[in-house]
């Protein structure tokens, strides 16, 4: 497959820094979402492989396959899912479920089943959520040998006596589990990972509006020229990263940073989750980039939630965290029908791009430096970064020039010493950027 056309509009990352590019940026996003959310995803199969490939023409993914059958840690590759058609009709002829109606209506990894049940046989295997009775829930069987539909509370109350049809024309094959993923080289070898899932069928904010936004992501880091490596994974979750981590033993040394991200979309707050030790350069990284963000909150890691904690697990024990807007479980619409796109809106998905360029826009520039003129104070005034004119109180750029000729003995990184400055990590950059032009600083 030929690599995506970069549009010559297209945002930078630091266009994306700013709110009205990356608005701009979700609209496209949004359109995106609406031509994949009628695709039946799940871990494995037809849907996730077609919304894969979709994908991979906005940003050159390549698509992996991992066999069914294949160890994976403690897992194995699941057989593939193979869905044609699956229907319930009432005793009078009425379409009571139909995933072609909504792919919620079906439960996910369904087995075949074909057969007049009476209504008592049949509730076994029907899903509602009596919370919210016009809602559709999201149920799945991945790795049980079931069947069911899922309906509204009010459509479920409402069935009477008789004989329903039920047919579930499906399969369970040989063939794979697939993910898409995309490296793209910065001038040292030091990583950053994003991950984000792509098994839910449709559901907005989860997880359609991870999957979009990582892919939008790439294609802006594939015209930037940056320090770190980037490699964005989207794949399915749980057994996604459990296959990734398996794989590409020999990449995790080299991941410095990571975000597994998703829930981009609903009105809530940006919450970053931080990674299992808490004290990570990420973490320090997302905290001070989400200062700038109304309500932005950090929350403490636990081992419940998305692939985090996979990445999070003790043996790979990787600087991974996680972003969202409403964490899991944590909004009514979660896992329902409700998820969809009444419950999103661009300026929120927008303020989460905003907020992920932030993010990896720190950490690429947090470098390490050396004062060339250590001994004293150099003359910042003859080499044009002082004002001429004395007996003035200093300005935030002039007081960040001293913080980073001060603190830059090659121990301490940028944001150490924005943190110390209590300076916003753009001007001692900004700073850094000024003093090494005139000689005055060598990057580690």
């Amino acid at each position: 497959m030929a690599p995506p056309a970069q549009r010559s509009d297209a945002p930078t990352l630091s266009d994306l820094r700013s709110p009205e590019p990356a608005r701009a940026l979700a609209t496209e996003a949004l359109g995106l979402m609406r031509e994949l959310y009628p695709l039946c995803r799940s871990i494995t199969g037809a849907g996730l492989r077609d919304t894969l490939r979709r994908l991979a023409e906005i940003a050159p993914f390549e698509l992996a396959e991992v066999p069914t059958g294949t160890k994976v840690l403690d897992w194995e590759i699941p057989p593939e899912w193979v869905l044609r058609e699956a229907w319930l009709r009432g005793p009078d002829g009425e379409l009571i479920a139909d995933v072609r109606r909504h792919s919620l209506e079906l439960v996910s990894y369904s087995r075949p089943f074909r057969g007049r049940l009476s209504l008592a046989e049949l509730r076994p295997h029907l899903h509602s959520d009596p919370a919210h009775p016009d809602w559709t829930p999201y149920r799945t069987s991945y790795y049980r040998d079931d069947w069911g539909f899922c309906l509204p509370e009010r459509r479920l109350a409402a069935l009477t006596e008789g004989l329903y049809e039920v047919v579930i024309d499906t399969a369970l094959v040989a063939g794979g589990l697939s993910y898409a993923e995309l490296v793209i080289p910065g001038s040292t070898g030091r990583e950053f990972l994003i991950y984000t899932h792509a098994c839910h069928p449709s559901l907005c904010n989860d997880n359609l509006s991870g999957m979009v936004a990582a892919t939008l992501l790439a294609r802006t880091l594939q015209a930037e020229s940056s320090r770190l490596t980037y490699r964005v994974i989207v794949g399915p979750g749980t057994i996604g990263s459990i296959a990734w981590l398996a794989t590409h033993r020999d990449v995790l040394p080299r991941v410095d940073h990571g975000l597994v991200i998703g829930l981009l979309g609903d009105p809530g707050p940006l919450t970053f989750k931080r990674s299992r030790d808490g004290d990570r350069p990420v973490d320090r990284i997302a905290a001070h980039a989400l200062r700038g963000f109304p309500g932005a909150r950090a929350v403490d890691f636990s081992p419940y939630g998305y692939d985090e904690r996979q990445f999070c697990s003790p043996g790979f024990n990787l600087p991974v965290g996680r972003l969202t807007r409403t964490p899991n479980n944590e909004y009514p619409e979660y896992h329902s029908s409700a998820d969809n796109f009444d419950l999103i809106s661009a300026a929120a998905l927008g303020e989460s791009l905003q907020a992920l360029a932030t993010v990896l826009s720190v950490a690429d520039r947090n470098l390490r430096y050396v004062n060339q003129q250590p001994y004293g104070e150099p003359r910042l005034g003859t080499r044009g970064l002082y004002r001429a004119v004395g007996g003035q109180h200093v300005g935030d750029f002039e007081h960040a020039l001293l913080w980073v000729l001060n603190q830059s003995d090659g121990t301490r990184t940028l944001l150490d010493i924005a943190e110390r400055a209590q300076l916003p990590f753009d001007r001692i950059w900004e700073a850094a950027a000024a003093l090494s032009g005139v000689g005055l600083l060598r990057a580690v």
